[in-house]
């Protein structure tokens, strides 16, 4: 239980951390701010700092097309 607690708990704070970060008015800005809060997601992680920039970029973009009044 308790290495369970020691993944999860940086995982949910470095989403809390990307979810303020990631923001942007354009789409470059977008990518490249969703990438860096993705970058350092998989860092912190343990996992991929390139996929976690891909996935941040990616998803940050989709995010903020689809709801321009949240982002």
């Amino acid at each position: 239980m308790q290495s369970i607690r020691r993944g999860v708990t940086p995982l949910f704070a470095v989403m809390g951390l990307a979810a303020l970060v990631a923001c942007g008015d354009t789409v470059p800005e977008q990518a490249l701010l969703g990438g860096g809060a993705g970058a350092i997601a998989g860092a912190a992680v343990g996992g991929s700092v390139i996929t976690g920039a891909a996935v941040g970029a990616a998803g940050n973009v989709v995010y903020c097309q689809a709801y321009p009044g949240r982002c």
